[in-house]
């Protein structure tokens, strides 16, 4: 099973995020995880990845990304090579699949309206702390007002408990970023969505869609790290095709 964001891209931007559901992954991973990096057998997580090229209609596997929590977004103008380090990546060739994998991090996918520019891009709270959004869209070269967003699935604010320390970095960069966190006991719970909307408005991205999904309280349809510790990872991307 699949998810398509619900935004008004255009028709030559294709995107999806992925669920568990489907795959040959075997428990804990069970279903379609598509992260070599968990402890799954390579050979699953390899034909999860062509069952997904596949149902997708990728003439190439997407760009998989050894993610770091780092800031680093990569341009694609041909089919990677080797897996680079990085956390996005952004593209203007048509057939190149941006794509990053989650558990409780925030996708997050970008397009412009006229469909020529997309990215994607794991936005944990480090990432999102640390301005990996604003490096994404550094990459666009249209104004911030024609970026379109879509949030994909995330750990939603009612479970993700993080401790103060989280809460003032964040404040430190934006104050308004107190409106993201609620207290609970000695810790706080956080907002990656409210976190991220308030990133791209504050570039001048005025289009975000997404942003109602859990992957914590999902256990069906997501992996969560948070929840299962041991566990796959799901994948959104984004991708041109020719028009």
């Amino acid at each position: 099973m699949l998810i398509f964001p619900d935004w008004p891209a255009a028709a030559h931007v294709k995107a999806a995020s992925t669920t568990r559901l489907g795959g040959v992954s075997q428990p804990p991973y069970q279903g379609l995880n598509l992260g070599l990096h968990v402890g799954d057998e390579a050979e699953l997580v390899g034909k999860n990845r062509t069952l997904l090229q596949q149902q997708l209609g990728l003439m190439e596997q997407p760009a998989w990304l050894n993610q770091i929590h780092s800031t680093r977004v990569i341009e694609l103008q041909s089919p990677l090579s080797s897996v680079s380090d990085a956390d996005g990546s952004y593209t203007q060739v048509a057939g190149l699949g941006c794509v990053v994998m989650t558990a409780d991090c925030l996708p997050l996918l970008l397009c412009d309206k006229e469909g020529t520019q997309v990215a994607a891009v794991h936005a944990g709270w480090r990432g999102l702390a640390d301005g990996i959004i604003e490096a994404a869209l550094a990459k666009f070269t249209v104004p911030a007002d024609s970026i379109m967003a879509w949030l994909g699935p995330a750990i939603s604010p009612e479970v993700f408990e993080v401790g103060g320390e989280v809460r003032e970095q964040f404040i430190a960069g934006s104050p308004q970023a107190e409106h993201a966190f609620k207290p609970h006991g000695d810790k706080w719970l956080a907002d990656l969505y409210i976190l991220a909307r308030q990133r791209l408005q504050a570039y001048g991205v005025t289009q975000i869609y997404g942003g109602q999904y859990c992957t914590f309280s999902d256990p069906e349809l997501f992996y969560s790290y948070r929840r299962d510790g041991v566990t796959g990872r799901q994948a959104s991307l984004i991708w041109l095709v020719d028009h």
